[in-house]
């Protein structure tokens, strides 16, 4: 029988894991809808994705800071200090939104152009992205709404906006990348419009939510400035932490794109189609763990604003249990499905036949994926943040150089995933693991401005 820990976690991780697996959709409608286009629109679309997800994936702080310091004044019994803080996330979610969108359509061509794919493929990945920047604010605030109610550990609201914004997505990518009736067919433009309007439809209901219980406690709406610059500086070790993963991310892309040239241009379109194709299922396993990291958030968080050492300790202990099963499970499920998955998002064979090694390789990882998704997700809750950004700065350190020496002299991608899968994700693994094993991250109360400045 479960005991009264995994009931917890499970009441929260449940209804996070189908949110997290709704909210990836958004991506892999696109895939199967745009590959159906074309390999060349499918490869633009993977360039695109790339740059859209560092964007906005540099600001996940919004959610995952904004979780653990609502958490955090929820274990101490003050809410409408919660609120208050979570709105201040959702301005700075705003202000972050407005000036992301306008540098990074301003600068849509040379951010697609770095990868030096083939002008087809460019002119694809421009046309997407220079429309879908104009979902960054309402993803941003998305984020940081979601942040708030998961710190208040109500999971189950974010989870029927993710479905049904992801459903409304489908049938808006249906429609304007084919037409119908009136609406002109807009192929890949059409998909990335689709998104934003589902986006900002997704938004707008997170926001009213967390708006109506600010109300409710007594915290204000309005702009706080102090407020807004405090929750920014509290994200700045998250931000250098996401981008350290983000650039990770990237240097796997330019590391795929080496080893592309290395054939002719149909070989090229094929290998970068590909990677587009595993780095989007790698994303949504990676949700998919990361159900129980949001657990790990919340009630790490939760534990220490109420004082509670003990708890916190086998809370994680019974975590990462979690996170290395739910990892065994993803990875057996992958490596079954490998040989028949590519057909949901291409025609083409050749890509299909080199995406089932890509899969294996992921899926022999995903155990390894599973602890370090829990602990990132303990270390966040806690508020550890400089030890994160500083870890990952070490991360990243060590495993650029490999991956990018194997795209140059072993050009091959199932090479370029086992660095990502293993040399990544066990750095990353070595780095948490020291630290979860000491205690200099449990400090208690409402905040964790007391921590120390160790990075031991």
């Amino acid at each position: 029988m479960l005991g009264r820990r995994d009931r917890e976690i499970l009441r929260l991780a449940v209804p996070a894991f189908l949110a997290l697996v709704a909210e990836p959709l958004f991506l892999l409608s696109d895939a199967a809808i745009i590959g159906h286009l074309g390999t060349a629109e499918l490869a633009g679309l993977g360039i695109a994705a790339v740059v859209l997800q560092t964007l906005v994936g540099v600001c996940v702080f919004l959610a995952y800071g904004t979780t653990a310091a609502v958490a955090r004044h929820l274990g101490a019994g003050d809410l409408r200090s919660a609120l208050a803080q979570g709105i201040d996330g959702i301005w700075l979610a705003v202000v972050i939104g407005a000036v992301v969108t306008t540098m990074g359509v301003a600068f849509t061509d040379p951010l697609v152009g770095v990868f030096g794919a083939g002008d087809t493929v460019t002119e694809h990945a421009a046309t997407y992205l220079r429309t879908a920047l104009f979902g960054t604010i309402p993803l941003l605030v998305m984020l940081a709404a979601t942040g708030v109610l998961r710190g208040l550990q109500d999971v189950r609201t974010p989870l029927v906006v993710a479905v049904l914004g992801n459903a409304l997505n489908i049938a808006l990518n249906f429609l304007l990348v084919y037409g119908a009736g009136p609406v002109p067919a807009m192929g890949i433009a059409g998909s990335a419009l689709g998104s934003v309007i589902a986006q900002l439809a997704s938004a707008a209901v997170l926001v009213a939510v967390v708006a109506r219980g600010a109300r409710r406690h007594g915290a204000s709406l309005r702009p706080d400035l102090p407020g807004i610059r405090a929750a920014g500086r509290s994200g700045v070790p998250l931000v250098v932490r996401t981008l350290t993963l983000r650039a990770a991310m990237l240097v796997t892309t330019y590391a795929a794109t080496l080893a592309a040239q290395d054939g002719s241009i149909v070989d090229s379109e094929v290998t970068l189609a590909t990677h587009q194709l595993a780095l989007t299922l790698w994303s949504f396993l990676a949700f998919v763990l990361d159900a129980i990291a949001i657990a790990a958030q919340a009630l790490t968080g939760r534990s220490l604003g109420a004082g509670d050492l003990e708890g916190t300790r086998e809370t994680t202990r019974r975590m990462v249990q979690w996170g290395i099963g739910s990892g065994v499970v993803t990875g057996l499920l992958l490596a079954a499905v490998s040989p028949f998955v590519g057909a949901l998002f291409t025609p083409d064979d050749a890509v299909r036949d080199l995406l089932v090694p890509v899969l294996l390789v992921v899926a022999l990882g995903q155990p390894l994926a599973g602890v370090v998704f829990v602990l990132d997700g303990v270390l966040i809750g806690a508020g550890d943040g400089r030890y994160l950004a500083w870890g990952g700065v070490v991360t990243l350190v060590v495993f650029a150089p490999v991956v990018l020496a194997i795209g140059l002299l072993l050009p091959h991608l199932v090479a370029v995933w086992a660095a990502m899968v293993f040399v990544f994700m066990g750095a990353r693994g070595v780095v948490l693991v020291r630290r979860a094993r000491r205690d200099v991250w449990m400090v208690t109360g409402a905040t964790p401005a007391a921590r120390t400045a160790t990075t031991d």
